[in-house]
């Protein structure tokens, strides 16, 4: 099977390659040699390679830039993501495509469905529903996986930035109501896999799935539990102050859902309901610690 993965220097783009099943050849593209936003040099590199799946791990993920960046923040999550997903159906080759919980506006009380109504926030989140509607539109197939907070021990992420933090600063405050999931893209990436077995796609129709790990947690027990569990494992030398804020007290550019966690059945009924987050942090820092030997 030949798959082409944009997207593929970043978090997650970095996850499918190392974990890619054996047999697999891998087409990897991204920034600055390959600009998802070009439509003909979209179709030229599909047309080219002619895969059998497409994963579109790209994105233009700054939140708060977007809302004074949102052409290029479109050109690529709404544009890109659709011209990739007609240059796949053109050739005849799966589509799965990544979205995000910040399609929702936060304001239900309750995980989100995926069939429930979109509703963001901000530009960024607007941008990726919009994307999700031309995916839909240019590829019948597709299969839209939304998930929530994802970090590595590749590239950037709050987990990399507050461990750095903690190192450098003799106290941090951190949002405590905005609510979500973290989820290590380690765990999606296994997710996105098992869906580009053509007989899990038929067993699981979405087109839109729910993933992200277990459990929910707000921006301040995210950070409690990094400084905790990177000082059990020897990445921080010593504890400092955490306290919680609210959002109003840390403004920033761009609105953020509230509560976004979202029912996670779908994605989970795929391969089966993914560790806590807890347990996924505890991982990707031990991943961490090893590539720092």
């Amino acid at each position: 099977m030949k798959v082409m993965i944009t997207g593929c220097n970043g978090q997650l783009g970095w996850e499918l390659q190392r974990i890619a099943p054996i047999g697999v050849t891998i087409v990897g593209l991204d920034l600055p040699e390959f600009d998802l936003s070009n439509k003909n040099q979209v179709f030229e590199k599909v047309l080219s390679v002619r895969p059998d799946l497409v994963i579109n791990a790209a994105a233009y993920t700054a939140v708060d830039k977007a809302e004074t960046d949102s052409e290029t923040a479109y050109m690529a999550n709404r544009d890109g993501a659709g011209f990739l997903s007609q240059a796949a159906f053109e050739v005849n080759a799966s589509f799965l495509h990544v979205s995000t919980d910040f399609v929702f506006a936060g304001d239900t009380g309750r995980p989100y469905l995926p069939s429930d109504a979109i509703s963001p926030l901000s530009v960024y989140g607007a941008s990726k529903a919009a994307g999700e509607l031309a995916v839909i539109a240019g590829h019948p197939g597709v299969r839209i996986v939304r998930t929530s907070w994802v970090y590595s021990s590749h590239g950037g992420n709050f987990v990399k930035t507050m461990l750095k933090l903690m190192r450098e600063k003799p106290g941090l405050t951190v949002i405590a109501d905005q609510v979500g999931t973290p989820t290590w893209a380690n765990g999606l990436a296994q997710l996105l896999w098992s869906l580009a077995q053509p007989e899990v796609r038929a067993k699981n129709p979405g087109p839109i799935l729910h993933y992200a790990d277990a459990g929910t947690a707000s921006w301040f027990d995210f950070a409690v539990a990094i400084q905790e569990e990177a000082i059990n494992l020897g990445l921080l030398d010593q504890s400092i102050p955490i306290t919680p804020i609210r959002t109003d007290q840390y403004p920033t550019p761009a609105k953020r859902p509230a509560y976004s966690a979202m029912n996670r059945d779908s994605g989970w009924a795929v391969m089966g309901v993914a560790p806590h987050w807890r347990q996924q942090l505890r991982s990707m820092l031990k991943e961490l610690k090893q590539d720092l030997l």
